[in-house]
C-alpha cells in the first residue's frame, strides 16, 4: 500500500474515533512510518491517537510527537498531581500495594518499583492516563520473573494456539525475561495479539517484536 493511501486511511480512522479531536492532529507518512504531531486536550487522547493509527492496514510504525495541553483546566502543581497519582494507584486493585513509587516533574509522571506481572505494570500506567495535569508517563516499573523461561514459552504458545488464526507462522524465543517474536502475520491485529500473549506471560520484562506483515 502506498504512503498516500495510508495517509488518507489514518486521517479517516482518526476522524472516526469519537474520543479525540482529529482536526488538532497532523499526519505525515514515509515508507509506512506515520508521524503524529499537533496537540490534544489530555494524555489519554495522545495514547488513543497512537493506538488508532497502529490499527490501520499498511502502517509499519508510529513516531508520536503530540503535545498535551489542557485548555479548560487550571495549571496543577507537581506536588498536588503526585498526591492524586498516589491515591489512584492506592485504590487500583490491579496494582500490588506498596510496590510502586512515583515522582512528578512538570506534569511528567515517572513510575518505579517492581511487580510480578506485566499487566500490573500496564495497569499502573493506564490508571493515570486520564488524570488532569498528566502530560506524559515514564514507566520504569520492573517485572520480577516468578517462573522458568521454558514455562513462559509454553504459556505464550498455548495462548497463540487459542486465539491466532495461524499460530505456526509465529516463532517464540525466550531468553531469561525477554521474549522475541519472529515470523509473519497477515494483519496488524494478529501482531498485536502475539505481543499481548507475550506480555501476559508471568515474568516477562521485555518483548522484541520482529514479526512482519505477509
Amino acid at each position: 500500500m502506498d504512503d498516500k493511501t495510508v495517509h488518507q486511511h489514518v486521517l479517516d480512522e482518526l476522524d472516526y474515533a469519537p474520543m479525540i479531536d482529529a482536526a488538532q492532529i497532523g499526519v505525515t507518512v514515509e515508507k509506512g512510518i506515520v508521524t503524529l504531531t499537533g496537540r490534544v486536550r489530555n494524555y489519554a487522547e495522545k495514547t488513543i491517537a497512537e493506538r488508532v493509527t497502529l490499527r490501520v492496514r499498511g502502517v509499519r510504525g508510529v513516531v508520536e510527537r503530540i503535545e498535551v495541553r489542557y485548555p479548560h483546566n487550571p495549571l496543577i502543581g507537581d506536588e498536588a498531581l503526585a498526591e492524586r497519582c498516589a491515591r489512584v494507584l492506592e485504590w487500583n486493585v490491579h496494582v500490588p500495594e506498596r510496590s510502586i513509587s512515583l515522582k512528578v516533574e512538570k506534569g511528567c509522571v515517572t513510575l518505579d518499583g517492581c511487580v510480578p506481572y506485566y499487566h500490573q505494570k500496564a495497569a499502573a500506567d493506564k490508571a493515570l492516563r486520564r488524570l488532569a495535569g498528566v502530560t506524559d508517563i515514564v514507566n520504569l516499573i520492573a517485572v520480577k520473573p516468578p517462573v522458568e523461561p521454558a514455562e513462559v514459552k509454553d504459556r505464550i504458545l498455548a495462548a497463540l494456539r487459542r486465539s491466532a488464526r495461524d499460530p505456526d507462522t509465529i516463532r517464540v524465543h525466550v531468553d531469561g525475561d525477554k521474549v522475541t517474536l519472529d515470523g509473519c502475520v497477515d494483519i496488524w491485529s494478529e501482531r498485536e495479539l502475539a505481543e499481548r500473549a507475550a506480555w501476559s506471560a508471568p515474568g516477562v520484562r521485555a518483548v522484541e517484536d520482529r514479526l512482519t506483515l505477509a
